[in-house]
């Protein structure tokens, strides 16, 4: 009878660690993905687009977009390093403060030179009245 007893109790506690296992090993698909597609990213093998916003006035300050690995430095800049050509490469800073905020989009495929680099500045011009 404790033999039975025993071997319920082996059987029930393989099937809870068996399902602890399905169930841990399904939480960890997205932090993989996550993290293969930010090695890709950057290794310069996608294709992103960065937007800088001020968020004071809604307005659009710059959009860059290439190859490029993106990364935050101690001086609160963005440091964006782009892939201009074969063994090529250009480095970006935009300087984040209270008001600057970026959203970086990947649009892989949307591009087929591999040297994709553009960098648009959108200024404003100031409406000044000069009366003589």
């Amino acid at each position: 009878m404790r033999t039975a007893v025993r071997i319920i109790a082996i059987i029930a506690l393989l099937f809870i660690a068996l399902s602890a296992a399905i169930l841990f090993a399904g939480c960890t698909a997205a932090s993989n993905v996550n993290h293969n597609l930010s090695q890709a990213a950057d290794n310069f093998q996608c294709l992103r687009k960065i937007t800088v916003y001020n968020a004071r006035t809604d307005l659009i300050i710059m959009e860059m977009e290439g190859y490029m690995s993106i990364s935050n430095s101690s001086n609160r800049e963005l440091v964006v390093t782009c892939m201009t050509g074969a063994n090529k490469y250009q480095k970006n800073y935009i300087y984040l403060n209270d008001y600057v905020i970026y959203v970086v989009e990947d649009i892989t495929g949307t591009s087929t030179d591999p040297y994709h680099y553009k960098v648009h500045f959108y200024t404003a011009i100031p409406d000044v009245d000069i009366n003589h």
